[in-house]
C-alpha cells in the first residue's frame, strides 16, 4: 500500500519555498473543515466515481469555497474521501442545501455500504495554502485518535511533527485539523511532490519520534490511507 495522491487539477509544480511554520487557528478564524468518507459497495466504485466528479466540480463554484477535493482510496478502492475548505459555518451551511449536495446524496444511497461519515473540522496545525496539486504528487490523510486525558501530550508532538515534515524535500502540505465536537479526534493531510518523497520522509527522526509518543498513549493501530487521483 505505497502510493496514493491528492486529487484534482494537473499543473506544473510549484517548488517548496521554505518552512512554513504550523500555525493553530485563532478564535477569530471561522474557516471550517470538513473531512467526509464514502463507503460504496466494491462493484459500485465506478459509478461512485462518476457522482463525485460533478459534486466537486459544482461545489468548487459555491461561494466560500476554499478548497474540494475528491480522493480514491488505492485499497480497497471503493473507498472515497472528501477534503472541502469553507471560508465560515455559514458558507458550509450553504453548500449543505444546495441541490448539487442534495443530488449527489440522492444517487450515491443506493451505492452505500456504510453511512456517509462527515466530520466538521477546524485547525490545529495548518501552513500556508498548498499549490495546485500536479500529476504524480502522493496524499497521505492519517487518523490519530487519541483518549481526551492525553489530549495536551499529543499536540506538542503534532506540531513538532507539522514544523518538521513542512521542511523535508518535496513536502507541498502538511496540515492538521481536529473535530469540533471531538476535539482529541485529529486529522493529518501530506501532500508530496511524488512517492520518493514521501517515502523518505516516512523514514526521518521526526517521524520515528512522533510515532514513538503517539503509540504508548492511543488505543488503535496507526490509521495511515494512501489516495489515489481520480
Amino acid at each position: 500500500m505505497r502510493s496514493f495522491m491528492y486529487a484534482v487539477l494537473a499543473a506544473s509544480l510549484v517548488p517548496v519555498a521554505g518552512a512554513r511554520p504550523a500555525q493553530a487557528q485563532s478564535a477569530s478564524d471561522p474557516t471550517v473543515y470538513m473531512v467526509t468518507y464514502i463507503d460504496v459497495a466494491p462493484t459500485a466504485k465506478d459509478q461512485a466515481a462518476a457522482l463525485l466528479r460533478p459534486l466537486a466540480e459544482a461545489s468548487r463554484k459555491q461561494a466560500g469555497n476554499l478548497g474540494f477535493q475528491i480522493l480514491q482510496r488505492t485499497a480497497p478502492a471503493h473507498q472515497f474521501a472528501i477534503l472541502a475548505i469553507w471560508k465560515d459555518q455559514q458558507a458550509l451551511e450553504s453548500q449543505t442545501g444546495a441541490a448539487h449536495t442534495k443530488e449527489f446524496h440522492d444517487r450515491v444511497s443506493a451505492l452505500l455500504i456504510a453511512p456517509v461519515d462527515d466530520r466538521l473540522c477546524i485547525a490545529t496545525f495548518v501552513g500556508t495554502p498548498p499549490p495546485v496539486e500536479a500529476r504524480g504528487s502522493v496524499l497521505v490523510v492519517t487518523h490519530v485518535d487519541v483518549p481526551g486525558v492525553h489530549r495536551d501530550k499529543i499536540l506538542p508532538a503534532l506540531g513538532t511533527l507539522a514544523d518538521h515534515s513542512r521542511k523535508d524535500p518535496g513536502n507541498l502540505r502538511f496540515d492538521v485539523v481536529h473535530q469540533k465536537t471531538r476535539t482529541n479526534h485529529f486529522t493529518v493531510m501530506e501532500l508530496w511532490k511524488d512517492q520518493k518523497s514521501n517515502d523518505d520522509h516516512e523514514l526521518t527522526a521526526h517521524t520515528r519520534e512522533f510515532r514513538n509518543v503517539l503509540t504508548p498513549i492511543t488505543g488503535a493501530l496507526y490509521d495511515q490511507r494512501w489516495y489515489a487521483a481520480m
